[in-house]
């Protein structure tokens, strides 16, 4: 009787899991633990602030990787959320929001590893959009309701966890995972995506932790090895 073989995508889940809590991955899991503590609307607005220049890079990493061969299937307009962004911040902070927004070190930090990775490897880049995007797309709905008993917010200051170009996310994300399972990936570039994944959520960590004060030891992506991502 041969092995069971687990799915790559379902090893990239458990990863993502294991790493920021269960059920969550990366954005979600910082909005709520930020939103646990005492924050107030300034606090979510830095930190919607500092994810726009993260999905800013992000998605300008997603035009040029568009026409690869092995990002290109993960790669949709359906995922994109700087409109929605932009749009809350300029219901929560008026449409100089741009101007105000100063990223922290932390972010300028996600950001760096993000077009390191996209410039040079598709499998960086794809997991840094699994680990930032299927976060969005599972745990949005949950945020939603949160933010608005939390601050009274019906769908301004809350685009951004709507993807309405998406009708049937469970199916999206069905599909999202067959992709992953079917990239062209040795074992051992399956293993760097999974300790890029690592890595994009200790960033995030970071991020979240910047606008607290200074990061905890063990929050930050310093000391970690970054493993070569394939191309």
């Amino acid at each position: 009787m041969s092995p069971t073989v687990t799915p790559f995508s379902e090893l990239l889940r458990r990863r993502s899991r294991t790493d920021v809590g269960a059920g969550t991955v990366a954005w979600t899991g910082g909005a709520h633990d930020l939103l646990a503590g005492e924050c107030d609307v300034a606090d979510y607005a830095d930190l919607l602030g500092q994810y726009a220049v993260v999905y800013d890079a992000l998605e300008r990493a997603a035009e040029r990787m568009a026409d690869h061969p092995v990002a290109a299937p993960f790669v949709t307009a359906q995922l994109t959320r700087m409109p929605a962004i932009r749009a809350d911040l300029e219901y929560l902070v008026g449409p100089d929001w741009s101007e105000l927004c100063c990223p922290t070190a932390a972010t300028t930090a996600y950001v760096r590893r993000l077009n390191e990775v996209a410039a040079t490897s598709p499998g960086g880049f794809v997991a840094h959009h699994y680990t930032r995007y299927l976060g969005d797309l599972s745990g949005g709905p949950t945020l939603a309701r949160l933010l608005e008993e939390r601050f009274g917010f019906d769908t301004n200051g809350v685009l951004f966890t709507i993807f309405d170009q998406v009708a049937d996310p469970a199916a999206f994300e069905d599909t999202y995972r067959a992709q992953l399972d079917a990239a062209p990936w040795s074992a051992a570039e399956r293993e760097a995506v999974l300790a890029e994944v690592d890595l994009a959520a200790g960033l995030d960590r970071a991020l979240v932790a910047s606008l607290r004060g200074p990061a905890p030891v063990g929050t930050t992506a310093a000391g970690r090895t970054v493993h070569p991502v394939p191309a």
